[in-house]
């Protein structure tokens, strides 16, 4: 059974990878583009819709500021790149946004930022598969329906890719992202020119009307209105996810680093900014109209549609206006935009699980986070990650709308901390730079990091203001609680180090015991008994005796006799129990012993059958784990388990002894 699993492991998985071959996983800018740009590259496809569908509440005529919006969120999205640029050269490590914050600000500040990238990675995953999911389902009709358990599907798919390794994911994703930007750059260059020359039709959506709702007559007039445009700022600023993941995979870049990061993070950039500015035009240009309840708010001669009409996204309204005529190319945008949703996810998969790295090896984290797994990537963070975004997908029910609520709070709280503790940087290091030169490039840096932390905190607040009662606070309380659960971990961690730590009276021969009573537990004289008698023996203790339990007279009378009859060199101990019991018997005698002498160590051997089917654990070995169990919170007692293998274990553990049935399997 273990070989058939193992087996079944190297061909999900593949062969496991030495330490040493670290090297040969780090990523060229080619390939890391693709795996940890490919969350901003794939906001192309939702946060232009996001923005149509805000505006489209005061009506018809709010859509018509969306290219405005959309400047706005480019304003941003430059500003933050920039400023990134400098934490990428200045804190190279891999810890990011969480490393700064630390440095600069305090643990708590750094906690907070983590813990906020931590449920931002989360939503990234979850809001990009069930996006991914909703164009699947429009060009393959019988998903409709079933986007919940395709979207799961996705996530455990994405697990297993990743699960082979950070280079072979990033090379498996790297076609599918390129193919992306080039249909959309094919899109915007195909689009600007058929609208200059007035060959360009109108959407599909473009005839009908928009019903404004309640609250909402007079358009984006008065405070509602400026309400309206500032939520929808907020949401187009989706289009910033994935930038701080590029901080935390520094390491993962081939050297330098640095540069390398640096100029990924400048072509992601200019990608991203150069693709929404070019939907929403392209959406105004042919007069695309999505809105959040299309049965109610599109008008067609003043009535409502009603359920009959199906709402496409607004790429593949344009793709279809765009290459009117040319169906397949229709068809490969509307693939290749599903794929870059579902591999957006992938950004988060890079990294979530170095970040849980991080934090585990400064205790914030359980430990398990921060070990390799057999193709050297952090296999417990990928697998963390993904059991967290199909518990959201299945919860929120793979609902875009009601996701991306939750979304990009989190990573303005990791944007904003970051940026105040790059100001903190730079100007501790102006402290203490005497040269020049570097002083007017550290001057040039903290200008950029405070423009950076002035437009990143305005956008945290806007956030916090139109999304809050929208779904925001879902995200602000699991930060919580994921900030507070990282703290009691820290302290647990930092407890256990305390009561572990050598006092200066246990140094050197004071933490040795003053004697050794061992203790052999005797059921029946076989040979796991005589093994155990022999293991004890030869380890030399100051007391050895065997005890055995009276529960029935004959059997104990049976086995005095044996005992006499082998002439065994160890006393034999019959421990009384009137009530049948074998484990109370046992624990009130260990803890006699350590009450005589209290400095005296105690080791109960325990013979133990090792078998080779499952069902056979229930046949066997039941006394003796509620024995370990038990005196395993007895203080200084050491339980010792001597195995004894039976035949049903021939061939289970996959490294043969090649002069096995030659040996002995007793003593």
């Amino acid at each position: 059974m273990s070989d058939l699993a193992d087996a079944a492991k190297r061909l999900v998985l593949g062969r496991p990878v030495r330490s040493d071959r670290l090297g040969h996983t780090l990523l060229p800018k080619r390939i890391a583009l693709p795996v940890f740009a490919s969350d901003a590259l794939s906001s192309v496809a939702y946060a232009p819709d996001e923005i149509l569908l805000t505006l489209s509440l005061a009506g018809l005529t709010a859509l018509t500021i969306s290219p405005w919006v959309g400047v706005a969120v480019a304003l941003v999205l430059l500003t933050v790149v920039a400023s990134y640029r400098q934490n990428v050269h200045a804190y190279p490590s891999g810890g990011g946004d969480y490393e700064v914050a630390s440095v600069n600000l305090g643990p708590r500040a750094g906690v907070t930022v983590a813990s906020a990238l931590l449920v931002d990675y989360v939503l990234t995953v979850a809001v990009s598969i069930s996006s991914g999911a909703q164009y699947a389902a429009t060009a393959i009709p019988a998903l409709r329906g079933h986007e919940t358990t395709f979207a799961i599907g996705l996530v455990v798919a994405l697990t297993l890719v990743n699960l082979r390794g950070v280079k072979e994911s990033g090379s498996a994703f790297a076609i599918p992202v390129y193919l992306f930007m080039a249909a959309m750059g094919s899109i915007a260059v195909v689009g600007a020119v058929r609208y200059f020359t007035g060959t360009l039709p109108a959407a599909e959506s473009a005839a009908f009307g928009v019903a404004s709702e309640p609250g909402f007559d007079q358009g984006l007039m008065g405070l509602a209105g400026g309400f309206l445009v500032l939520r929808a700022f907020a949401s187009g600023c989706a289009a910033l996810t994935g930038v701080e993941a590029i901080s935390n995979g520094v390491p993962a870049f081939k050297k330098p680093k640095s540069r390398n990061a640096a100029t990924t993070l400048l072509l992601l950039g200019s990608i991203s900014i150069t693709m929404i500015l070019a939907i929403l035009l392209l959406a105004q240009a042919t007069g695309v109209k999505f809105v959040d309840d299309p049965a109610t708010q599109l008008l067609r001669d003043g009535v409502p549609v009603g359920d009959g009409y199906e709402q496409h996204p607004v790429i593949s309204q344009l793709a279809a206006s765009v290459f009117s005529g040319v169906d397949v190319l229709f068809v490969v945008v509307s693939v290749v935009t599903g794929l870059i949703l579902v591999l957006a996810a992938n950004t988060a998969f890079n990294g979530f699980p170095v970040l849980g790295s991080i934090l585990a090896k400064d205790g914030y984290l359980p430990r398990q986070l921060h070990t390799r797994g057999d193709r050297l990537a952090f296999s417990n963070g990928i697998l963390t990650l993904a059991a967290a975004a199909i518990a959201l997908i299945w919860a929120f029910d793979a609902q875009v709308t009601r996701l991306i609520q939750l979304y990009i709070v989190g990573v303005f709280v990791s944007f904003t901390l970051s940026q105040l503790g790059m100001v903190r940087h730079w100007s501790r290091e102006l402290r203490t730079e005497p040269e020049p030169r570097a002083r007017g490039r550290m001057r040039r840096s903290r200008v950029i990091n405070t423009i950076g932390l002035g437009m990143t905190g305005t956008v945290l607040v806007i956030v916090l203001l139109t999304k809050f009662t929208h779904g925001a606070w879902i995200a602000i309380l699991a930060m919580a609680l994921v900030f507070v659960a990282m703290q009691g971990v820290h302290e647990h961690y930092r407890r256990v180090r305390a009561e572990l730590a050598l006092a200066d009276d246990e140094q050197g021969a004071r933490a040795l015991p003053s004697r050794v009573h061992a203790v052999v537990l005797v059921s029946h004289l076989h040979r796991p008994t005589m093994r155990a008698l022999a293991y004890a023996r030869a380890s030399r203790p100051s007391v050895l005796e065997a005890v055995t339990v009276g529960v029935d007279a004959d059997d104990v009378a049976a086995l005095r006799a044996q005992w006499e009859a082998a002439d065994l060199p160890v006393p034999l101990r019959v421990l009384d129990s009137p009530f049948r019991e074998i484990t109370r018997p046992v624990l009130t005698y260990v803890r006699s012993i350590r009450r005589e002498s209290p400095r005296d160590l105690v080791v109960v051997y325990i013979p133990e059958y090792v078998v080779g089917h499952w069902w056979e654990q229930l046949l066997h070995n039941q006394s003796a784990l509620r024995l370990k169990s038990r005196l395993l919170f007895t203080p200084g007692v050491v339980v010792a388990s001597v195995p004894w293998q039976l035949a049903s274990t021939e061939g289970q553990t996959g490294l043969e002894d090649p002069v096995r049935g030659t040996v002995p399997r007793g003593y």
